[in-house]
Formats: structure tokens, sequence, C-alpha cells
């Protein structure tokens, strides 16, 4: 039998592969690149899935987010999924063929903050798509194989890919220690905020979800969420939450949610927008108010790949276009469309 392209050995891999770059802001070419060489740990990935986060389609418009700029042709792309296909020296526990969701991150594993066990916080932490490392809008990529995550066959290649948001809902979800029995209010029904309020009823919790835009309300009930309200309902401002998650980076949102929240609340800001914001102090004071941030995750894979595996969240259902390498644009402004959530790039 003919091996399949995922089978070759690493000899009868290609010399060349075809990546998007994003030469500066606004443009975007293909182009072709050598095909990396996995060195001693890592593996060669062919790549199967890519979802478009909000960060790729702000590196597009705006070139730069806060302090990282886009200062060079860079590769965006950051929530993929793919196959294995060449090993690099001494990696023994994964396989050619092996299909894995690839956490983007890649830490100094003896920083500090590695060992504490949030590596996320490792200030020197390299991460797909964030200048000036490459993403994986690309035919390959090498990774660790440590952060190449083995999927079962029941998890489609989009959903492997989109492990990554459901890693950042997670994340979210520890953060605001949401328990059996919490009320929580989620802002932003985009695909944050959807797999929150999903998590977060997993954990037990009641939740309400808004947003500013009611089509956006629409079709959450395949997450589980029963009760929402938009920005423009008069809505009375009653502090009946136990926890309010930021999915939106919004200020006004983040105020409303604030001012929602029950005594000994909790706040965890997700979304990334607003650079700073007025808190009202005396609130925060009066009802001893406790807010925290999120920068993306640390050891959320097993718990992510198991729920995805076991149906409990559905990841496919946010898929609502699929662009290829020379399609890359339109993927990125695909969030303008009416009811879009996730678009995902197939090299």
């Amino acid at each position: 039998m003919t091996p399949s392209a995922s089978q070759k050995p690493a000899a009868e891999l290609p010399e060349s592969m075809t990546a998007s770059v994003l030469v500066r802001q606004g443009e975007l070419r293909t182009e072709q690149r050598p095909v990396p060489t996995p060195g001693p740990g890592e593996v060669l990935v062919r790549i199967t899935s890519v979802g478009v986060c909000g960060s790729d389609t702000h590196y597009y418009a705006e070139g730069r987010i806060g302090t990282f700029v886009v200062a060079a042709p860079l590769v965006l792309g950051h929530e993929p999924a793919g196959v294995i296909v060449a090993l690099g020296e001494g990696v023994q526990d994964r396989t050619v063929g092996q299909r894995v969701s690839l956490e983007p991150g890649i830490p100094d594993p003896l920083s500090q903050q590695t060992l504490a066990g949030c590596y996320n916080l490792d200030p020197g932490v390299r991460f797909f798509a964030t200048p000036p490392i490459d993403g994986v809008f690309s035919e390959y990529a090498v990774h660790p194989a440590v952060f190449c995550h083995p999927v079962p066959d029941s998890v489609t290649d989009d959903a492997a890919a989109l492990l990554e948001p459901l890693s950042v809902a997670l994340a979210a979800r520890a953060a605001g220690k949401i328990q059996l029995g919490d009320s929580v209010l989620v802002a932003g029904a985009g695909p944050i905020g959807l797999l929150t309020s999903k998590v977060a009823q997993l954990a037990g919790a009641t939740v309400t979800l808004t947003d500013v835009r009611p089509e956006r309300l629409t079709d959450v009930h395949a997450y589980g969420v029963r009760h929402t309200f938009t920005a423009s309902e008069q809505r009375p401002v009653v502090p009946e939450f136990d926890v309010f998650i930021d999915a939106s980076g919004a200020e006004r949102a983040i105020l409303g949610g604030l001012a929602r929240l029950a005594p000994r609340g909790r706040a965890v800001l997700v979304g990334m927008g607003a650079d700073t914001i007025a808190l009202p102090v005396p609130l925060l004071q009066g009802r001893e108010l406790m807010i925290t941030g999120t920068f993306r995750y640390a050891n959320t894979w097993p718990t992510a790949i198991a729920l995805a595996a076991s149906g409990q969240v559905d990841l496919d259902g946010l898929v609502t276009s699929t662009h290829g390498l020379d399609d890359v644009e339109a993927a990125l402004l695909a969030g303008t469309n009416p009811g879009a959530l996730k678009a995902m790039v197939h090299p």
C-alpha cells in the first residue's frame, strides 16, 4: 500500500512549502519557504487546520497589539492542528502519522515562572504569530514534541485546532474560581465568550451572556446558555452575580459587569481592547470586589482534549467559514460577516 502524505518518511518530504506572510500592515502574500527540519526534541508537523483569532485580525489591520509591533514580514496564525511527519533527535513519545494539537507557546524550561507551573507568564516565551515569531498559516511547522498533544480520532482537525481557544476559556474558569452554584455573567458572545459560558456551566454555574449585538445572542442555546441580555435593554443594574468574565475587552462592558457583581464578587478580564480603564474605586472597596486578568493558559490541553473528545464541548459548531492559504485575507475579515464565529484556514 502506498503511504499517505502523513506517513511519508522524512526523506520523501518536499523541500519547499507555501506560507501566507503579512508583509506589512494590511498586505498579505503567499511565499515559498524551505520546509523546516526538526531539531532535538522537536517534531515536524504538516498543518491541517488553523483557527483565526482576533489577534491575527488586529495584527493585519493595525500592525501591532500593545508593545508587540510587526516590524518585519510575519506569518500569522496560532491555533493549529496537524499530523506529525518527521521526528527530531531524542523524540520517543510521538510517532510519524500521529494527529496533534499544537500548544503555541514555548517557554524557557528553567525560568522561575515555568518552574512554578505558570509557564504562560514566562517573559521569554516564544509564541506563534507574536512578533517576531512566525505563526502557522503555512503547510509545515516545527514545534517541541512536548507541546504537540496527541488527539483521538473522535476530535476533528478543526476541533483539534480550537483546543487553543477552549484553553483560554478553561484558564478564565480557573481564574474566576467558578464552582457549583455560582451565578456567572459573561460579556462578549464570540468564541471565547461561548466557550467560557460552556465550561462555567460544566463546573455547575448558572450563566448569563451579554453582548452589544442582539444577533450574536440568537444561537447561544447550543452552548447551554438560557439567560441573555443586550446593552440596549433596560435591565436593572443589580449586584446579582458571583463572577463576571469579560471576553469583549470593551470598557463599557467591563464597568457594567463590575456594577453587577455581588459583594466579594470576582471579575476576570480576558478580552484585550481597552488599554486603560477608570475603575470605580468606591464600588470595589464597598463590595470588596476582586479583579484579575488572564494571559493565555497553562496546563489546560489534557482537560480541553477530554472535553472535546467526550462531546461535552462542541468545537466544530463554532466554525462558520473555511479558507485556503491563498484566501487568508478573507479569513481575517470573516468576523465582520453576520453570524460569523470562527474562520478556519486549511493549509
